[in-house]
């Protein structure tokens, strides 16, 4: 995702240097109040009706994870000598990485001096219109992006982040700390400094979690997420240009059959077809036909982030609202909002800006009419207010959806006030007491993980505490936004050793950048004396886009189901930090996490020791921005084993004269004469 803050910035970076232009402090405005009464009745209506299902499960594993990696599900649906061509010749890795938040300190410097001189412009009576013209004048002269997304940023952008640094007095450095986050260093900034407030309630005594049993009824769960549905993907349009999305009928045609979009998607900057939504909706309609419920959680519109409007979003969301309820008839879905369907992007004011020119309930509003499909009408209030609800699923077992964009350090209003946006984390708070009083059990939804760079360190910091203080009430967190297939584990707050949680992040149907499509399925604990509503087990299913483009259709098929996979014997929180603990030992488990990580994708890059290392902490991380005290005994484990093998070498170096080779522009799986000369 294009980092338009930074985009902006950093547009100014160089007349900074040119100009001897400096960070100011201006002076800030007094903070907004918001005086909300979260102490609403939790909705007591179950969403389910009555229900004892015996879904079968996924097997167990046989033995250890390494083993499975020539089991039938796993192989390719080429022909042997292509198979065995593509293990050789990966291609090349898209240079572009999707949604990642960890810039380098290039980009922290860039972002101080365009901050200080946005700053210093508006301080000194520039008008919005002569800085805008100013930042779309070294967008194009330094060739950050084309003419016409660097007019369409500005002009999307340009306002807003004018209107922000002109209300605040924070230096550049304590702006660039809170938007971009650990890579542009810890500022202290006590405007960012809050904590939420507890009820005066004893937390109950933990208990070790048991297993649930597999034979007792359960749920069957879809989970979907990234959909980033284009509807100007154009087969045949090329799919290597430099704007931030490709495959459009704008980017003009390929220039050779190299680069043309295929007709299922593209592992470059491309978003979904509409081809390839519908195969995917009428293949888990026939596969999956016993769904309980789904979970949705969010990013609907396509990367186009420097030509959208708010119209054009709406009509995406109803498209795919209308979709998914004739595809899904009956079947209750639960929805969370990413932060693709704002327009601009990541633009999520808190309730005090009421100003019909930046207020976000043109989308809120419209959300509670399309969610209305499946939501009960007592929503609306905190649907209407800020995009979160929390409803009761079935009688014990209740489902709250958060509105993860009031943690996201990109949206740039938080800088005027961050103390818990629409003082959603206190109703949650409030949520999970009564829950507790009830006996309930919670799994929470959300688009951005809280572990995630992209949320904030103080609001990360406060979610944490209160999986901890409700660890006995939350048996489930589920996410998306990374795109790829990953996890998050949380620890108690007074003991780093013992795990209390972990927030699952479901793959994205979206293929950008260099992944295969995919979707995820989860059996929970179902209705039964002692269910611990707990997930029991979950499956990623895919659809080789490479195959689909040179064959003309789509296989969906079942990539790996977890307990299976990595030899697990349950999937609690425990069970999770032993396996990040296994792979942190043994590099073969980890590269077949690592394979189903980029959904086997057959471009994914080499993953160094460098890439290990952010994985493995990324997996034991639930709180952002606190590197050093969760990762800390990972690296150093990871550092004192990475003695390289003779087989490893040997591979590692086949590997870079293979590249090599593939850089050649004719080298490519469409060519069968070269592939079959491989022998």
């Amino acid at each position: 995702m294009v980092n338009t803050f930074l985009t902006v910035t950093t547009c100014l970076f160089v007349y900074t240097m040119r100009a001897g232009g400096a960070p100011v402090i201006i002076e800030m405005v007094d903070e907004w109040a918001d005086n909300w009464n979260y102490k609403l009745e939790p909705d007591k209506t179950p969403i389910l009706s009555a229900m004892i299902k015996n879904h079968t499960l996924p097997p167990t594993a046989l033995g250890s994870g390494r083993l499975l990696w020539e089991r039938e599900q796993d192989r390719t649906h080429l022909p042997q000598f292509v198979d065995r061509a593509l293990q050789l010749l990966n291609l090349k890795q898209v240079a572009f990485e999707v949604e990642n938040s960890l810039m380098s300190k290039v980009s922290c410097t860039a972002c101080k001096a365009g901050a200080g001189l946005l700053q210093h412009y508006i301080k000194t009576g520039k008008s919005e219109k002569e800085i805008k013209e100013t930042i779309y004048q070294f967008c194009t002269s330094l060739k950050i992006q084309s003419a016409r997304v660097c007019e369409g940023i500005t002009e999307l952008f340009g306002g807003e982040v004018i209107y922000v640094l002109g209300k605040v007095k924070y230096s550049a450095d304590e702006i660039c700390s809170f938007v971009i986050g650990d890579a542009c260093g810890d500022v202290y900034n006590p405007y960012h400094e809050w904590n939420v407030v507890f009820p005066p309630v004893p937390k109950p005594k933990s208990a070790p979690q048991d297993a649930p049993t597999a034979s007792a009824p359960s749920f069957k769960v879809l989970h979907l997420s990234d959909t980033h549905y284009d509807p100007y993907y154009m087969e045949g349009a090329n799919a290597d240009c430099s704007e931030p999305l490709c495959c459009r009928l704008t980017n003009g045609p390929a220039a050779s059959k190299e680069q043309a979009a295929g007709k299922w998607g593209d592992y470059r900057k491309c978003d979904t077809p509409k081809a390839t939504v519908e195969s995917m909706m009428k293949h888990i309609a026939e596969t999956h036909h016993d769904i309980d419920y789904i979970i949705w959680t969010g990013d609907l519109p396509p990367h186009d982030i420097w030509n959208q409007t708010r119209e054009e979003n709406l009509k995406i969301l109803k498209e795919t609202v209308n979709q998914m309820s004739e595809t899904f008839p009956g079947i209750p879905i639960f929805p969370a909002l990413g932060n693709h369907e704002a327009a601009p992007v990541n633009s999520f004011p808190p309730p005090f800006i009421d100003s019909p020119d930046n207020s976000i309930s043109w989308l809120y509003d419209e959300l509670d009419k399309q969610w209305r499909n499946w939501l009960p009408s007592s929503v609306s209030n905190t649907v209407r207010r800020g995009a979160f609800y929390s409803v009761l699923v079935r009688p014990g077992f209740r489902l709250i959806s958060l509105n993860m964009n009031y943690c996201n350090n990109k949206n740039w209003w938080l800088l005027l006030n961050s103390t818990d946006p629409a003082t959603e984390l206190q109703w949650f708070i409030y949520e999970l007491q009564s829950a507790e009083f009830n006996g309930e059990k919670v799994h929470v939804i959300g688009h951005i993980p809280p572990g995630h760079s992209d949320c904030c360190k103080v609001w990360s910091r406060n979610y944490y505490a209160i999986i901890n203080r409700y660890e006995s009430v939350i048996t489930g967190q589920f996410f998306g936004h990374t795109h790829f297939d990953e996890f998050e584990v949380f620890y108690d707050n007074k003991d780093l050793s013992r795990a209390i949680g972990v927030a699952y992040v479901g793959p994205s149907v979206s293929s950008y950048a260099g992944l295969n499509p995919g979707y995820r399925i989860y059996y929970v604990d179902g209705d039964h004396h002692q269910s611990t509503r707990a997930v029991i087990d979950h499956e990623t299913w895919t659809m080789n886009l490479g195959e689909a483009n040179v064959y003309g259709y789509p296989i969906w098929f079942k990539l790996y189901s977890a307990r299976q996979a990595y030899g697990m014997e349950a999937l609690r929180p425990l069970d999770w930090d032993i396996l990040v603990d296994r792979m942190t030992s043994d590099p073969q488990l980890f590269d077949l996490f690592y394979k189903y990580y980029y959904k086997a994708s057959i471009v994914k890059p080499q993953c160094d020791v460098a890439c290990r290392k952010r994985i493995l902490c990324d997996l034991h991380s639930g709180r952002s921005h606190d590197r050093r005290n969760l990762c800390q005994s990972i690296e150093s484990r990871i550092d004192g084993n990475t003695g390289t093998t003779w087989r490893e070498w040997i591979y590692n170096t086949i590997s870079v004269s293979i590249s090599m080779l593939w850089s050649i522009p004719r080298l490519t799986i469409q060519l069968p004469k070269y592939v079959m000369s491989l022998g």
